[in-house]
């Protein structure tokens, strides 16, 4: 190649970056800024129309084309027109076809599709005053069966109680939860349960996450499950009472979890179960019973309060119950004195087993006395007996320092002040025969540990007390007790 072809070239490339370039990148740079935009509104759009439409949203959307998804709750089939409706977890909607050519896909589609199939449903919202659904019903342009029903349901969920047995709805347990009083329920406790959570962390409460498989059998000794744990045996934990007090030791103050735990109780009572959740709490510097009773009353107002706020009329409609916010103080009384009470107003004597502590029974009539007496759904009971509460418990003058908080005819929480005194909890412990079986727990407490107290809440007891189910297995989203184990 010659010297000055080369020159050329190189002045040509020169020419051609220096001044085409930039010139081309001005004129066409506004194209490329507009087509960017576009392509983020897009992708914007198309998110839009991704996003999920819930039903109780609807009066947002009308004249609008939208897509919605749901269970195909009914269908009637007739001879000009059908009509669906479809339900999501947060209401139902119309949906109708007309009988005509341009339909005859849709009307095919519906003509094969049994109840309780999921579909995907594509159309325009409008208003329709003669509609009794809401007032609205969605003309469609397309259906998509996203899964089909293939035989006939083996309850009818939606009377379960009156069309099957309460063993056969368990068993079926996926069907029955169906049931929108059963939806309505689990919108419900976690409603109140956020509300408990939301209480406590305002309060400086902290978290904890505790092991639900330990070396030793927790508290008791006794209703725990053994387990394998490699090559030798552990147990299920029956409540994180131990590890929550251990935060205390470490200066955590204020702590609270809400996690399983396992009684091994071969009980079939409507308010026992194997395996439940349970809403613990723990907090340091509390000079006394009264201080952990007033903040178990702020906790039970505050989870009431939301609950009542968002659900309030809905429980009343599908449960017939009316959520009361509880008043401050809760009546309080000592066991001695509602023995006495119990027995004059109703003729009621305590089995001898059950001296100096409360059964089934007395919890019952207790409600009942303080309603009458104080027109209140919530009492505290006090001054048990140290042999019937647990080792760890605070006495003073041979008293524990503790109390059951009974919330309709039934037991919801035990509370009580801890002994933190590392002499005195040994005492206490060689009691009752655990020296040995609680060995680890004793060593928390001999570097020092602040005074301390707490209790416990079962979620789905307080549930089942809330919207008066009057049983565990109709509470829990699965139950689990002696004779089941299934699904």
């Amino acid at each position: 190649m010659k010297p000055l072809s080369i020159l050329s070239d190189y002045i040509s490339l020169r020419y051609i970056i220096n001044w085409v370039v930039p010139r081309i990148v001005t004129v066409i740079r506004p194209f490329v800024d507009n087509i960017t935009v576009f392509l983020n509104l897009y992708i914007l759009m198309e998110g839009r129309k991704m996003k999920k439409i819930y039903f109780k949203n609807l009066n947002e959307y009308f004249e609008q084309e939208i897509t919605i998804e749901g269970f195909v709750d009914n269908i009637r089939d007739l001879q000009y027109v059908q009509f669906l409706v479809i339900r999501d977890a947060t209401g139902k909607v119309q949906i109708t076809i007309e009988k005509n050519e341009s339909n005859y896909r849709l009307n095919e589609i519906v003509s094969n599709l049994m109840v309780e199939s999921t579909v995907k449903i594509t159309g325009k919202l409008l208003q329709n005053e003669k509609v009794k659904l809401n007032g609205m019903e969605l003309i469609p342009d397309d259906i998509i069966v996203t899964s089909r029903c293939l035989e006939e349901l083996p309850l009818n969920y939606k009377d379960s109680k009156k069309s099957a047995l309460l063993d056969t709805r368990l068993n079926y347990r996926f069907l029955d939860l169906r049931n929108e009083k059963n939806l309505l329920m689990f919108k419900v406790q976690t409603c109140l349960i956020n509300a408990m959570r939301e209480f406590v962390v305002k309060n400086n409460f902290i978290e904890i996450h505790t092991p639900k498989i330990i070396s030793t059998a927790s508290e008791t000794g006794s209703e725990v499950f053994e387990v394998k744990y490699f090559d030798r045996k552990a147990y299920l934990a029956q409540s994180p009472q131990f590890y929550k007090q251990m935060a205390m030791c470490s200066g955590f103050e204020k702590v609270f979890e809400i996690a399983p735990a396992f009684r091994a109780e071969n009980s079939n009572s409507y308010r026992h179960t194997t395996d439940f959740t349970s809403f613990d709490i723990e907090m340091s510097y509390i000079d006394s019973l009264e201080e952990l009773m007033d903040f178990e009353e702020n906790l039970f107002i505050a989870g009431l309060s939301e609950v009542k706020e968002n659900y309030g009329d809905q429980i009343k409609e599908l449960f017939n119950v009316e959520v009361v916010i509880p008043t401050k103080p809760f009546p309080r009384i000592k066991l001695e004195e509602l023995y006495k009470e119990l027995e004059k107003e109703y003729g009621f004597k305590m089995n001898y087993e059950d001296v100096g502590d409360m059964n089934a029974e007395s919890e019952k009539l207790a409600s009942k006395y303080v309603m009458e007496k104080y027109g209140h759904e919530f009492v505290f009971i006090t001054d048990f007996s140290a042999k019937k509460r647990a080792f760890y418990h605070k006495r003073e003058n041979g008293i524990p320092q503790g109390a059951d908080l009974i919330w309709k005819g039934c037991e919801t929480t035990t509370l009580a002040l801890r002994e933190h005194q590392y002499e005195i909890l040994c005492e206490q412990a060689k009691e009752k025969g655990l020296s040995e079986d609680v060995k680890f727990y004793l060593e928390f407490f001999k570097y020092g540990c602040p005074p301390h107290g707490g209790f416990a809440l079962g979620v789905d007891r307080i549930t089942m007390l809330l919207l008066e189910t009057g049983s565990l297995k109709e509470t829990m989203f699965i139950f689990r007790g002696p004779s089941r184990i299934n699904p």
